[in-house]
Order: structure tokens, then C-alpha cells, then sequence
């Protein structure tokens, strides 16, 4: 059976905002669902292609403020990417990307007209990080140059990824740009300690950078990963400089999170340090 519904705002003729008996207020896109519509008028929510909340009021009047400066044809174009990224993903996205990457695509399509474009430092630890979004962010790329004509360039990649990312971790991109900035310190750290330039397509490159991240994620957690002391005892005998290194990047660590690492930490980056840097 349809809900009808009662728009309570009309933002332009692809989107309104409207009162919905079961979630109260809710945002409706969809190909000229505004059109000669005005407050009060009932709709039925089978004619959105897309319904979502944005109960963060903040987000909210952001969305708002932000649609006038959009194409129209953008807006309505969201749609599609939002359902390929979740059909992709497998899981409802959080609200919040409606805002965000919403926000991010228009001021990117922008740059990419102007020409202006600008490096992303963080690409390589993104695709390593994040593998799946990472694809799917390159498919809306390719949806974008098809249906638009626009060519991005790759930087732009790692930063839809990271959006997607945080939609379904519920991650702001603050923090997920954060922990990115200590890895990619953390790696530098080993390249000047070891005095390497370490292949950032190697195996072993992506096994380091997946642990950091896994380590990062633990400390939040308060996980330990275990306590074997002879382990280490053997470690710290046989790669002595690995091990230093290791602790090292514990203690960074510690510093930039504001948090204790578990020391069991340790073992495992001095396997990953002596296997990078062994065939490096």
C-alpha cells in the first residue's frame, strides 16, 4: 500500500522535504518529484527514487544550503550512484553520504572544469586499506565520465573511496583521514630509519599498512593480541634493528592516539619490518 505523505519544503523540482508517518521527516529524490508541487500537497513516497533521513539537523540545513548551487541533473544522477555503491557494498550506506559525497562530487566536477586539480597523499594506503571501496569508487568515476562527460583524476578515486568507506563504518572522515595521515608517518619513518624506498605495490607493503590499520582499530578497541614473551625475546635476538624500529612506531603511535598500544604490538610489525625490508 503507497504512504501518502505531505512535502513540507520544496527544494527544487528533483528534491523535497517532506513529513512521513513513520519517520517524521524525510528527504524525497526523484526525476521531477518537486515540480508544480508547493507546501501541504500529499505524495505519494512511490514516486521518489530514493528516501532517506538526515535527523542530524545540521546535516540537514547543510543539504539544504547546499542544493542551489548543484545541477539539477547531478542531484537526480545521485541516485544511481548511491544505489550501485550500495548494491555493491551489500549493506544500507549511512545518511550521511547523501551530504557528503553529494557536496564532494558538485565542488569535484567543478575542479575537473576548470582544470584544476590537486594531489591525493594518501592514495596508495587508501587502495591498500579499503580494496572493495576503493573499486567501486573507480566504477562511479568511470559512471561520472559516462554520463557527464567529466574525467577525473585519480586522486579524486581515494577520495570517493574514503566517503564510501565512512558510510558504512560510520567513520567520520576526519578520523578515517587521520589514522591515514599516522600510517602514511609511520611508513615514512620506516623508509628514513631503514634508509629504503619501500615498493608501495609489494605484498609485503600492503600486509604493513593493513596491519597498522589493524593495530590502530585494536588500540580503539582495547584488544590485545597476545603475550609471547619468548617470541619477542627471539625477535629482539635475531632482528635487533627491526624490533627497535618497531617500538619506535609504537611509541608514535601512542603519542598521535593519545592511547596505549598493547607491547604484544611489537612482534608482529618486527615480522612485517623484516620481511619488507629484507627484500627491499
Amino acid at each position: 500500500m503507497e504512504k501518502q505523505i505531505k512535502i513540507k519544503k520544496v527544494l527544487n523540482n528533483n528534491v523535497v522535504i517532506a513529513s512521513h508517518p513513520t519517520y517524521e521527516e524525510v528527504v524525497l529524490i526523484g526525476k521531477g518529484i518537486g515540480f508544480n508541487r508547493k507546501k501541504g500537497d500529499e505524495i505519494s513516497s512511490e514516486k521518489a527514487d530514493k528516501t532517506f533521513l538526515l535527523s542530524n539537523e545540521q546535516e540537514k540545513e547543510q543539504y539544504v544550503s547546499l542544493l542551489p548551487y548543484i545541477d539539477e541533473n547531478l542531484i537526480d544522477f545521485m541516485s544511481d550512484i548511491l544505489h550501485h555503491v550500495e548494491s555493491r557494498m551489500g549493506q544500507e550506506l549511512n545518511q550521511h553520504i547523501h551530504v557528503a559525497l553529494t557536496d564532494h562530487l558538485a565542488f569535484a566536477i567543478n575542479r575537473a572544469k576548470k582544470d584544476l586539480q590537486f594531489s591525493n597523499p594518501f592514495l596508495l594506503e587508501i587502495e591498500s586499506l579499503y580494496p572493495k571501496e576503493y573499486q567501486i569508487a573507480m566504477e562511479v568515476v568511470t559512471m561520472i565520465y559516462d554520463k557527464m562527460g567529466i574525467q577525473f583524476p585519480e586522486g579524486e578515486v581515494g577520495f570517493i573511496a574514503l566517503h564510501i568507506h565512512s558510510a558504512v563504518t560510520d567513520k567520520t572522515l576526519r578520523e578515517l583521514n587521520r589514522h591515514n595521515q599516522l600510517i602514511t608517518h609511520l611508513v615514512q619513518l620506516v623508509e628514513d630509519t631503514m634508509d629504503v624506498q619501500i615498493d608501495k605495490k609489494s605484498v609485503d607493503y600492503h600486509r604493513l599498512v593493513q596491519h597498522l590499520h589493524r593495530a590502530i582499530d585494536r588500540v580503539y578497541q582495547e584488544e590485545h593480541v597476545g603475550d609471547e614473551i619468548r617470541l619477542a625475546n627471539m625477535l629482539k635476538e635475531e632482528y635487533p634493528v627491526c624490533y627497535n624500529l618497531a617500538w619506535k612506531l609504537i611509541k608514535v603511535m601512542q603519542k598521535q592516539l593519545n592511547k596505549p598500544v598493547d607491547e604484544s604490538e611489537a612482534i608482529y610489525l618486527t615480522i612485517h619490518l623484516q620481511r619488507l625490508t629484507h627484500k627491499t
